[in-house]
């Protein structure tokens, strides 16, 4: 059975919130709107992005070069992230397609959770190959993977990655962990006040739209079965993990 929590009330303090995901325009696609809410209720969130997602074709950028595309691809997602409420982005810039749980991306994002420590750590599910749109992006599932991987055990424990104590890394164990574009959610959160807030964010991300009054049609269509085009209801859902 699905839980609805509010953040205020969950959080009876203001949180540290890291969200690490692969791509510019994942925050906002997968958790925009709860994201959103988090930010508006004062909560501090920062986002970690593997990539720059330097393939994100389109028919309005197929002949962009790759680099030129990851440079607008950051002002597009500092665009986005601004109408969220984020504070800072980090883009590691690993080629787009192409992220690979291994070891030394383990390291990294293990640095930047000892660095931010965050009391929530916001990914998505690695155990989601299919999603209701289709095969789920590889880089989305290695990005969901090596998030774990780096929260538990690397995180919190100093015996792992002795270079990051030497940088002034000591061990940190977020409290939450939410995992988003989950076929196993375990929470509910009923986003509706902040589904237009999440849609002007998406929207920034103009080189991965082709028509912007399309992307809104789509994304105001995803309202729940229990209501209407009339009154609609929105949530985001998660599967997450209690570290206490």
């Amino acid at each position: 059975m699905l839980i609805t929590p509010t953040p205020d009330i969950k959080w009876p303090e203001k949180q540290k919130i890291l969200v690490v995901l692969a791509h510019p325009d994942d925050p906002e696609f997968f958790c925009g709107a709860t994201l959103a809410g988090w930010a508006k209720a004062g909560h501090e969130i920062n986002y970690v992005l593997l990539t720059c997602g330097d393939k994100g074709r389109n028919d309005n950028n197929k002949d962009i070069p790759g680099d030129e595309l990851c440079t607008i691809r950051h002002l597009e997602q500092r665009a986005a992230a601004d109408i969220i409420g984020v504070k800072e982005i980090v883009f590691l810039d690993r080629e787009d397609g192409y992220v690979v749980p291994d070891l030394a991306l383990r390291e990294e994002v293990t640095g930047y959770i000892r660095k931010y420590k965050p009391d929530v750590l916001v990914t998505c599910d690695p155990q989601t190959l299919f999603t209701p749109f289709g095969l789920n992006h590889p880089d989305h599932r290695a990005a969901g993977q090596v998030v774990l991987d780096a929260a538990f055990p690397a995180a919190g424990n100093e015996l792992f990655f002795p270079e990051l104590l030497k940088r002034g890394l000591a061990p940190h164990s977020p409290k939450e962990i939410w995992c988003s574009l989950t076929s196993q959610p375990n929470v509910a959160m009923d986003v509706t006040d902040h589904w237009d807030t999440k849609i002007h964010a998406l929207k920034e991300h103009k080189s991965q739209i082709g028509d912007p009054a399309k992307l809104e049609e789509r994304i105001r269509s995803r309202r729940t079965e229990d209501s209407s085009e009339e009154n609609p209801r929105y949530e985001e859902r998660f599967r997450v993990v209690l570290w206490r």
